[in-house]
């Protein structure tokens, strides 16, 4: 069962792209269109597939096999196996997030922050540049220039993209199969105040966005002297545009998913000494409430495991693939721990193939995959 969640206590930022958050009572607060630049604008740059490849970035020849698989509870043998292999199928990237699987062309498309690049990879047509300029586009003078984070497909099979560098939440304004570095703003401010660095985020099927929004994305995080926030939040953003906070205190959101139902909402606290996941309820209206611990994986880390909570991706059983320490675990929907993937890399996110018979796992400088049952 899960354990309501009153109180939370501060928690220590972490280095690199990982993220946190945490929850309490929504609040329903307007959007802010007072400033065109955040949100309505359109980058009108032309950047398409393929250009400017990244010469390390490659697929691994004869797939190199990492890490291991632990059985904990025996109802994880209807995903996976402990003799499944942990796949190297790409690497030399910076840092490999968001990614996400296009089932009409049978390909997973990722986001290398630091190279401000979306990669594609088909098991026919291999690897290559998808987009470039995904996430720090010149949007306002001086931003960072972190790429995209997470990348998602509204309910009109659009992509949307979370822009580290020009913080906001936007839209590609061309088709998945032809695209372009042409965005619309979803949000990028907060009453009237620009957003921190968008994160990770996940739709629900009446179209509401839920997304976290932690300072990583800005060079010196809570200290940087662009930050006009004075927290991390987790929004919703409703199909008409209406921005809520979900929860203002916690300090780093991370990665969020949701359960196959639509009545729960998974949220990652990337935290050393606190690394844990939250649950909260959706209510009919889209509304959040009612946090609760589902796991806190200080319980069962292993004091050389590499990584903490991050994003993740929920199975159509509900059982969840959660980035941990150590690489990706499996979860129970009641937070019951069942099985390790150990990858023995900082694994920041996953996603499943459309038919669920893969996993794709981002590991650093590397794309990482598991053949499910």
């Amino acid at each position: 069962m899960f354990k309501s969640i009153k109180n939370v206590k501060e928690i220590s930022i972490i280095g690199g792209f990982a993220l946190i958050l945490l929850g309490g009572c929504a609040q329903e607060r307007s959007i802010n269109t007072s400033n065109p630049s955040l949100t309505s604008n359109t980058d009108t740059s032309t950047e398409k597939v393929g250009g400017n490849h990244n010469p390390l970035a490659k697929v691994t020849s004869q797939y190199k096999t990492l890490g291991s698989i632990e059985i904990i509870n025996n109802s994880a043998k209807a995903y996976l196996d402990a003799s499944s292999k942990v796949v190297e199928i790409a690497t030399g990237f910076k840092w490999t997030e968001g990614p996400l699987w296009l089932n009409k062309s049978d390909t997973l498309i990722f986001s290398d922050i630091p190279d401000n690049k979306i990669y594609q990879y088909n098991e026919k047509s291999g690897l290559s540049v998808y987009l470039n300029k995904t996430g720090a586009t010149d949007l306002v003078e001086g931003d960072y220039l972190g790429g995209s984070n997470a990348l998602l497909l509204n309910q009109s099979d659009q992509l949307v993209l979370l822009q580290t560098g020009d913080r906001r939440v936007s839209i590609m304004n061309a088709p998945l199969d032809q695209p372009q570095s042409l965005f619309s703003t979803l949000a990028g401010a907060y009453q009237g105040l620009r957003l921190n660095s968008p994160n990770d985020g996940v739709f629900d099927q009446q179209g509401n966005l839920y997304f976290s929004d932690p300072a990583y994305g800005l060079k010196d995080k809570l200290d940087d002297e662009r930050k006009e926030l004075t927290f991390q939040g987790v929004y919703r953003l409703t199909p008409w545009g209406k921005l809520s906070v979900i929860d203002e205190t916690i300090k780093f959101p991370n990665g969020i998913g949701i359960s196959p139902d639509n009545k729960t909402l998974y949220v990652a606290v990337s935290d050393e000494q606190a690394p844990v996941w939250f649950a909260y309820d959706i209510e009919d209206d889209g509304s959040v409430v009612n946090k609760q611990l589902l796991h806190d994986a200080s319980t069962n880390k292993l004091d050389n495991d590499i990584g903490v909570p991050d994003g993740m991706a929920v199975h159509s059983s509900g059982v969840i693939f959660a980035t941990a320490p150590g690489g990706v675990w499996l979860l129970s929907a009641n937070g019951e721990l069942l099985a390790k993937i150990n990858t023995g890399k900082f694994s920041a996110n996953c996603a499943l193939s459309a038919d669920e018979k893969q996993l794709f796992i981002t590991a650093h400088d590397s794309i990482l995959k598991v053949d499910l049952n």
